[in-house]
């Protein structure tokens, strides 16, 4: 009799075990599946203005996480700063600011005024400094305009707990971004009679 008990815990046993491993190895699959070697696809279309400001589309989407939607909205959070953040499935993703300082500031001063950029490569020309996350660029000094005296403009690329870290990218992005806000009307005084 003690027989047919072995045979059938041994059969138990092992029936047990390759539950426990199949188990294992489905979890495996999924966590993997999830974790993805992929990033998620960025199913939204990036326009060729933002806020108002012309810049390539591909540039953006670089520093974007993946998502459905893609929304923008301007804030002015004082007289001298225009930001345009752009949200992916309802959460801040990347924000471009254009913001006046004193005249006379260097960009790695101006830099600290904003998170992501701590520890940033300056460019050779120290107009501009940027990490993997965020970038300050300034702008020619023939941007001048009389509402805002005695101030530089500077660029601002931030990207917003996306998990994006991308020093190349942000740093192309920066440099087109400041050059479309160099030829805009942020750089002009408005014409007679606006």
């Amino acid at each position: 009799m003690s027989n047919p008990v072995r045979g059938s815990l041994r059969r138990h046993r092992f029936i047990g075990t390759a539950v426990a491993l199949t188990a294992a190895v489905a979890l495996a699959a999924t966590l993997s599946a999830c974790s993805g070697d992929e990033p998620p696809k960025k199913a939204y279309t990036v326009p060729p203005s933002l806020c108002g400001i012309t810049v390539e589309p591909a540039l953006v989407e670089d520093v974007l996480p993946g998502g459905d939607s893609l929304t923008t909205a301007t804030v002015k959070p004082n007289g001298g700063t225009v930001r345009c953040n752009l949200s992916v499935d309802g959460k801040l993703a990347l924000s471009l600011t254009q913001a006046w300082w004193t005249q006379g500031q260097t960009t790695a001063t101006v830099s600290q005024g904003y998170s992501g950029t701590d520890d940033g490569t300056m460019s050779e020309d120290l107009r501009f400094v940027h990490t993997g996350e965020a970038g300050v660029g300034k702008t020619v000094s023939s941007c001048k305009v009389s509402r805002q005296p005695e101030q530089d403009l500077y660029t601002v690329v931030q990207t917003r707990d996306s998990g994006i870290d991308a020093p190349e990218a942000i740093e192309k992005l920066l440099t087109a971004y400041t050059k479309a806000v160099e030829g805009s009307a942020a750089c002009r005084e408005p014409a007679a009679g606006s």
